[in-house]
């Protein structure tokens, strides 16, 4: 797996890479990231990819970045 673009953004680190005819697009935000596999045959390139890279898409990742860590904070208090 390589990285074939950044997405520059002041929050999150937005990488695509591509594996096994599939781009991979990543958002990462501390210690929790995102993943989306796109066919490579769903798509004209890496620019389709960044254009789908918007800011709903990303509001609605912060979403869910929200509750994994609410998620993880009430598993890992669980634990003792």
């Amino acid at each position: 797996m390589r990285v074939i673009a950044e997405v520059p953004h002041e929050r999150y680190k937005i990488q695509i890479f591509n594996y096994n005819s599939k781009y991979i697009l990543k958002v990462e935000l501390g210690q929790f990231e995102q993943v989306f596999k796109i066919g490579e045959l769903d798509v004209n390139g890496i620019e389709d990819i960044q254009s789908m890279v918007t800011e709903e898409l990303l509001e609605n990742c912060l979403q869910r970045f929200i509750s994994m860590r609410s998620d993880w904070e009430k598993s890992f208090s669980s634990k003792n």
